[in-house]
């Protein structure tokens, strides 16, 4: 059913649609993950990352089918400028579909029952607090005590002790060796399971919206400036990731079409290559912006 709700060329024409179609999946996967594993002694304690996978159960007949299209386009346009050109197209629904997954899960973290946000994002707390805290556990406990609440912990202490923590061009360093790590593994989901990268691109999507619903201290009202804050340089940061994950896909599409004779394939990997290195440019400038813009703007 869900390969039916909008396909590419669809998407394509009205990319801002997918901002709708993201929201609907995340939310679904939420509330279809509560009611069947909530108060169940096993699964409840892995709620958090079975809703990731449920948003991802959803979403990859969309992306397979893109995925599918875009290598099509990679035969068939000769002019790299037109190709980049229409390459972008997809990387715009991808983002928006992105944007929808941020959406949903940041509004839901902050109206949803303390009990219910504490299990549905529970892991993705974990790692926010893992990347901006040297005191794990006590940011978690804040974390969910605090919701609703304000809290110098969640007004932003653990935000601005992180950046202290290095600064300048070590910080940029230490961000772009991580970033790398999500690049490659990015490109290797997307290599080997066409559209599987979706499930690495959910996952960031609820550690960011669980980023949004902490900087903003639970409260409804505070979504729209954490929202700002995390998207000044994640977007650009995650269109590095659909970049490459586009990449992997059609490379991995034409392998399973046999497509290995010819001038044909080459201009695949041409194409698949061009991506890559244009992903790795984003991924350097969202770094840089990432340390040096967005503590100025926010």
């Amino acid at each position: 059913m869900f390969e039916f709700l909008i396909n590419p060329k669809k998407a394509e024409r009205r990319p801002w649609e997918m901002i709708i179609i993201g929201f609907f999946y995340a939310a679904l996967a939420v509330f279809v993950c509560d009611f069947l594993f909530m108060n169940n002694p096993v699964f409840e304690k892995h709620i958090s990352i079975l809703i990731v996978c449920f948003t991802v159960f959803f979403s990859i007949p969309f992306v397979f089918y893109l995925i599918k299209f875009e290598e099509n386009k990679g035969t068939k346009i000769k002019s790299e400028r037109r190709l980049f050109k229409e390459h972008g197209k997809a990387l715009l629904s991808l983002i928006f579909l992105f944007l929808g997954y941020v959406l949903a899960f940041s509004i839901l973290y902050v109206t949803m029952p303390p009990d219910y946000t504490q299990i549905n994002f529970k892991i993705q707390a974990e790692t926010y607090c893992q990347i901006n805290s040297f005191d794990i556990d006590g940011c978690v406990n804040n974390a969910f005590s605090s919701l609703g609440a304000k809290s110098d912990l969640l007004s932003g202490e653990a935000i601005n002790r992180a950046v202290a923590f290095k600064d300048g061009m070590s910080r940029v360093a230490m961000i772009l060796t991580n970033n790398f790590y999500v690049f490659l593994f990015t490109l290797l989901f997307s290599f080997l399971f066409g559209a599987g990268a979706i499930f690495i691109l959910a996952w960031n999507g609820s550690v960011i919206a669980t980023a949004i619903g902490i900087y903003g201290n639970g409260l409804l009202h505070g979504v729209p400036s954490g929202f700002l804050r995390y998207m000044v340089h994640g977007l650009p940061e995650i269109s590095a990731y659909f970049v490459v994950a586009l990449a992997g896909g059609i490379i991995s599409t034409a392998i399973i079409k046999h497509e290995f004779g010819g001038g044909k394939f080459l201009k695949i990997l041409q194409d698949a290559l061009d991506l890559i290195i244009v992903g790795l440019l984003i991924l350097i400038i969202s770094a840089f912006m990432e340390v040096f813009l967005t503590p100025i703007l926010i």
